[in-house]
């Protein structure tokens, strides 16, 4: 039975938590509320307070102490950092929760294995956060697949456009440099390609052969001169595309309020100059400790006999996604950033271009269709599963880490004996 308002806890009060599900629950009160939230950063745990009137005995520093209290919630939403999720995940489901879960699940096949099994045990949904299938874009291809505008599917071809300052700010400086930290890149950022390209082909995967490394964002590649931080003087600092100066001072793309705020909370340009100096952010990317690889490959065979291949790349201007599927009656062409997808049936010749107008910002759409499916699913107590589901979202992270297993030992792995 429907209820009025889906009452939540956060677990990881950063980006993902705070500013993009806290920030849905503040534009949409009557729907979803914050009532308690665990946070070991106090200027964020404090901030996430405020921002959501919750009372201080329910502001923790310790996951472990908001799940052990009796269950105060509907779902709890783990945002932790990436090799954090699993621990809060299975704990929130042993407590009764329904679980909104940040990707990656985990990086260890046993792991999203028992996941999967305690979710089905307690009856108790494990929604990831494949928020490409909630964008406009990817609904509305997923369409075309279905009503057969391009006959039977053949094959995929996807492309991640990390972008420079991305890959910059994220995986050379930031919380994702390091694999033994975090989890490989093709986990780390594509398992929503993955995801994607494995609920557009609607079969099992068997095999899968990749490619890849970290070709640039290494110390042999330092301009001469370059100190260890960029804020001291670099001889290429008006050359240089990855000058933190630039990319966090003097930018003015979309994105940059989004990442100022990981550099400095305060988020002035006083605040943001003074963490540069010192801190993980300001620094030289070529003197960084980042081991994930820049550029990447992978090739897919599915059951049903479409193959996919997909390409990540961080030397790209525009963030976002190109895709290319062919089908025995036509093709089907986008660009997820420029809101553009065209049709073409091949016994016509004719080709119609669609425009979504979607919303920009928030994975294109794709955050807020997620929230909205999530409330969903909360509302009906799981009684309506969602667009993603754990068994699919383990199926996609399999494959990723079958792919970085591909890579780093050089074969192809096949599915059905991958452990």
């Amino acid at each position: 039975m429907e209820t009025n308002k889906v009452k939540a806890i956060l677990i990881g009060a950063g980006q993902r938590g705070a500013q993009v599900y806290g920030a849905f629950a503040r534009r949409n009160p009557n729907d979803i509320v914050f009532v308690a939230v665990a946070e070991p950063d106090e200027a964020r745990r404090k901030e996430f307070c405020r921002d959501h009137g919750i009372c201080p005995e329910n502001a923790v520093e310790d996951w472990h102490e908001l799940l052990a209290r009796p269950k105060m919630a509907d779902c709890a939403f783990v945002c932790t950092q990436d090799n954090q999720h699993i621990a809060p995940a299975m704990a929130a489901l042993q407590a009764g929760y329904h679980v909104v879960m940040e990707k990656p699940m985990s990086r260890h096949a046993d792991e999203l294995r028992a996941l999967k099994a305690l979710a089905e045990e307690k009856g108790k949904l494990v929604t990831v956060c494949h928020v490409l299938r909630y964008t406009p874009f990817f609904s509305k291809v997923k369409e075309l697949l279905d009503a057969g505008e391009i006959g039977q599917l053949q094959s995929v071809q996807q492309i991640e456009n990390v972008a420079y300052w991305h890959q910059a700010h994220s995986f050379v400086r930031g919380n994702w440099r390091r694999e033994d930290e975090t989890s490989p890149m093709i986990l780390a950022k594509s398992c929503h390609d993955m995801d994607i390209i494995l609920w557009m082909v609607g079969s099992h995967c068997t095999k899968v052969s990749s490619f890849g490394s970290l070709g640039h964002f290494k110390a042999e590649n330092a301009p001469e001169g370059a100190p260890e931080y960029c804020l001291d003087g670099c001889p290429a600092s008006d050359t240089c595309p990855y000058n933190a100066e630039r990319i966090y001072l003097q930018s003015k793309g979309v994105h940059v309020p989004v990442i100022r705020k990981v550099v400095s909370l305060e988020n002035t340009d006083e605040s943001v100059r003074e963490a540069l100096r010192r801190g993980p952010y300001g620094r030289c990317v070529y003197h960084c400790d980042n081991d994930v690889v820049d550029h990447q490959v992978v090739n897919l065979e599915f059951e049903n006999g479409v193959t996919a291949s997909f390409t990540m790349c961080a030397f790209t201007w525009d963030g976002g996604r190109t895709i290319k599927l062919m089908g025995t009656h036509g093709q089907i062409v986008g660009d997820v950033e420029r809101d553009e997808i065209e049709l073409t049936h091949f016994a016509t010749g004719t080709t119609t271009k669609i425009r979504l107008n979607a919303d920009p910002e928030g994975h294109s759409g794709g955050d807020k269709g997620f929230m909205r499916d999530v409330v969903r699913q909360m509302k009906t107590d799981g009684a309506y599963t969602g667009r993603t589901q754990v068994a699919s979202s383990v199926e996609s992270h399999l494959i990723a880490l079958a792919a970085e297993d591909s890579r780093v030992n050089g074969h192809t792995v096949m599915m059905d004996a991958f452990v």
